[in-house]
């Protein structure tokens, strides 16, 4: 997934060799995500993907979505669609809080220019 220019700085200089560590020796290029049901997505890296038809790429996730939080059994290898899924409610609560911070803003801007 594309990292938030925001957050950029809060991975760790050695994120990319721990990310192609996590993807490539401990989930051999699959994708390690299960489902409420405990059902493993089939996903391989460079491969169609199986529900959706298009090329696997790999990414890792932090579970507990805190990019500082680089240690193995908070991170999991997973393929673009369910990397999506994993993070939705984490993106909606973010774009929520964005846009209660842009009104915030523009309701202070209103009241300086009726000052």
């Amino acid at each position: 997934m594309p990292i938030r220019a925001e957050n950029r700085k809060r991975y760790p200089a050695e994120w990319p060799a721990i990310s192609l560590r996590i993807r490539r020796d401990r989930a051999a290029w699959r994708c390690e995500h299960t489902d409420q049901h405990g059902e493993r997505c089939f996903a391989v890296h460079g491969q169609p993907h199986p529900i959706t038809g298009s090329k696997v790429v790999l990414t890792v996730a932090h579970l507990d979505h805190t990019p500082e939080h680089c240690d193995e059994s908070n991170l999991r290898a997973m393929c673009q669609r369910c990397h999506n899924i994993y993070d939705a409610p984490m993106r909606r609560a973010g774009i929520q809080q964005r846009a209660r911070a842009a009104l915030a803003l523009a309701e202070l801007d209103l009241e300086v220019s009726d000052a």
